[in-house]
């Protein structure tokens, strides 16, 4: 007997859609799993396309966006999972991040609150965000130093001023260059008293909004010249690296930290630093961040995961 359906049962269409498009289940399979005809199986993914669930990937229904939130939440101990609908074009898929992160800060954020900022194009998106949100009377640090470029976007310190300028805040600049060229000179700036007391506010923050980055040759932190894409190569090939957090601190698939010779080159919050933080937001867009994702999950530093429910599904299959 075929299993009755209703025509808001958006939820089922869902899940049909996936199994047949992306996890490449026959609709044959499909028609036994659901206790349904295969030519109702058939009409079912052409109504699916017909609705808008299905256009190049599988649009999520909130029901089952939910679903993988809980799940991730329970295999990681996350306390929140952002997931937003799946867009080829990666700026769109970080404004739609950025959406559901900033509609997540109106509700977190709280008078006299500190935030501290990270750099790179995730957390950019979302103090460009075009939304209206409610103004809280908050203080944004930068956690880490300035770039080689003035007046990038991505900059840590131009992020910061854009997010206070939205929420009606204000920010604070770390005086300091993100990057130099060796752990002693990384040193020298540290004992610096303005460099220090920034840092002091930054790592005892409410909220931390950082980035998640894969071992990628043309990465920002090759663009800026910080890394050689030889030694990124080295670090991924010899080192288990296969992502960072914060655009700087190194971990393999098992969330260790890694000792690369990139350590101890940036001005900025550690890992370990971030732990000590309540909520750390950390953000992927790109599709190619999945492994990335996963080991930084692992790192335990993470409080609530901004991602795509591509990355979200691929992370779930991966530690199945």
């Amino acid at each position: 007997m075929e299993r009755q359906l209703v025509p808001t049962d958006n939820e089922l269409l869902t899940e049909i859609a996936v199994a047949y498009y992306q996890e490449g289940i026959t609709q044959e399979e499909i028609a036994k799993k659901f206790g349904i005809s295969r030519i109702k199986v058939g009409r079912l993914l052409k109504r699916a396309k017909e609705e808008g669930i299905v256009e190049i990937t599988v649009r999520y229904h909130p029901v089952f966006s939910t679903r993988m939130e809980q799940q991730l939440m329970e295999q990681f101990g996350v306390k929140r999972a952002l997931i937003a609908l799946d867009y080829n074009d990666d700026d769109e898929q970080r404004r739609q991040i950025a959406t559901l992160v900033c509609n997540y800060l109106t509700t977190v954020l709280k008078d006299n609150m500190v935030l501290a900022v990270g750099q790179g194009r995730n957390v950019a998106a979302v103090a460009d965000h075009v939304g209206i949100v409610s103004e809280k009377q908050c203080k944004f640090i930068c956690g880490i130093g300035g770039t080689h470029r003035p007046g990038d976007a991505i900059n840590a310190d131009h992020i910061s001023r854009r997010l206070a300028k939205k929420f009606g805040g204000s920010s604070e600049t770390l005086y300091a260059p993100a990057y130099v060229e060796d752990r002693a000179l990384k040193k020298a700036f540290m004992q610096n008293g303005t460099i220090k007391e920034t840092l002091d506010r930054a790592r005892k923050a409410d909220i931390a909004l950082v980035g998640i980055g894969d071992m990628n040759e043309n990465s920002y932190m090759v663009k800026l010249g910080w890394f050689t894409p030889q030694e990124i190569a080295d670090a991924s090939l010899h080192q288990g690296v296969i992502g960072d957090i914060a655009g700087y601190d190194f971990f393999n698939a098992h969330g260790q930290h890694v000792d690369t010779v990139m350590n101890d080159r940036v001005i900025g919050l550690s890992i370990d630093e971030l732990r000590q933080i309540p909520c750390v937001i950390a953000i992927a867009a790109e599709k190619t961040k999945a492994m990335a994702i996963l080991g930084a999950l692992r790192t335990g530093a993470i409080d609530i995961i901004c991602t795509s429910a591509l990355n979200a599904r691929t992370i779930l299959n991966m530690v199945k």
